[in-house]
């Protein structure tokens, strides 16, 4: 399934180095990883698309990662009703695929 992770930065210094390993996968569940990874040009925002097993798994790990440093909202994606297309300008990500 796919899964939107809605991040509200509350402490960027914090925030930035620790959302590294959500890119880098570290620690992450089996079969969870990020596919997209829109961050706001002034930091105070971050929106993720992810492949999980579950909503939970995502929110369990954005928010343990995380910690106190930014708010986190995640939900499933309707892959009936959704669509998406690389942007143009925007690269391909260099996360391992696991």
């Amino acid at each position: 399934m796919y899964v939107v992770a809605q991040h509200k930065i509350v402490n960027p210094e914090t925030a930035l180095p620790r959302g590294q390993a959500l890119i880098d996968g570290t620690g992450a569940p089996d079969g969870t990883r990020v596919v997209q990874f829109y961050p706001h040009v002034e930091g105070s925002a971050v929106t993720c698309l992810w492949e999980a097993e579950s909503v939970e798994d995502v929110q369990r790990y954005v928010d343990k990662t995380l910690g106190d440093s930014s708010v986190n909202v995640c939900y499933e994606v309707d892959s009936e009703k959704a669509f998406a297309d690389r942007p143009l300008g925007l690269r391909a990500s260099s996360a391992p695929v696991s």
